[in-house]
């Protein structure tokens, strides 16, 4: 396994990958590894026989008061995991080769609309910073598929259609959230939990349950249900940013078909994000 810094090297090894026919995978992280980025690499390794994993804390994707500063970096112990899982390349530039011109002159990629609710309406600008660093990578590691974390959904669909509109030859894959056994998803924020904190957040999880088992039902409430949900992670001590029910494709208002009911809560310092599918009969 090798570690590469600079963009010029990841070409050159891509170049001779691609001169002897092989198709590459991408698995871009932000590092602090854990078995959900694991399993990304791990699909990868069945889908490609080359796979590179990037590791770059992305400054544009946090906003004034984030944890940008604090966010945990942990590159010796993200080698030391990803050494056994096959990787071929981890690929972890410094901020100044990924964006060389100041971050307020850098030039953005943005999907509007569906970048702008939900997660997006509490955290102005994030989808802008998310996309733009996956445009680069794909324009960097030039991958023929990627793989990205399901417990990020709305992140997955505005990757979806940037990918679409920008006409990128990369196939998207989705792989599912990897859970804590009491539900929780794992997280690289999950760290920010104090040990009360932690037995509250399974709460989390088990609303989103009782709300996906309550449209498998039949109950087609989506506002009441939302509503509820929002009252149930108060009581459990979480204060909800949002519990909302859309359909699976596009997050657009919910339908007949696959739905997901997405939430974010915030306990202490952890933002945390979860969601669940449901087909409806």
């Amino acid at each position: 396994m090798k570690t590469l810094t600079a963009t010029a090297d990841l070409r050159a090894q891509v170049a001779r990958w691609r001169a002897a026919g092989e198709r590459i995978a991408l698995a871009p992280t932000m590092g602090n590894l854990h078995a959900g980025h694991l399993a990304l690499v791990r699909r990868a390794r069945e889908l490609a026989p080359r796979v590179v994993v990037s590791v770059f804390v992305n400054p544009l994707q946090f906003g004034a008061g984030e944890d940008y500063a604090d966010y945990p970096r942990t590159l010796p112990a993200d080698q030391a995991k990803l050494a056994p899982e096959g990787v071929d390349v981890v690929f972890a530039p410094a901020t100044r080769e990924v964006y060389p011109t100041a971050l307020e002159r850098q030039t953005r990629v943005e999907a509007p609309g569906i970048s702008d609710e939900l997660c997006g309406a509490t955290r102005p600008g994030h989808f802008a910073g998310v996309a733009t660093i996956v445009c680069k990578l794909f324009n960097m590691v030039q991958p023929d598929l990627a793989l990205f974390g399901e417990k990020d959904y709305q992140q997955l669909e505005v990757i979806r259609r940037m990918t679409a509109d920008l006409c990128m030859p990369v196939a998207l894959y989705g792989v599912a959230t990897v859970r804590e056994p009491d539900g929780l998803a794992m997280s690289s924020r999950n760290a920010y939990l104090t040990p009360a904190q932690r037995r509250q957040a399974p709460a989390l999880y088990q609303t989103l349950q009782a709300a996906a088992a309550a449209l498998a039902a039949g109950d087609r409430r989506f506002a009441e249900l939302e509503r509820e949900a929002c009252e149930r992670l108060q009581q459990q001590g979480l204060a909800p940013d949002y519990v909302a029910i859309r359909n699976a494709v596009g997050l657009a208002p919910p339908g007949a078909g696959e739905l997901v009911v997405l939430a974010a809560a915030r306990l202490g310092r952890a933002r945390l994000i979860d969601n669940l599918r449901v087909m409806l009969g």
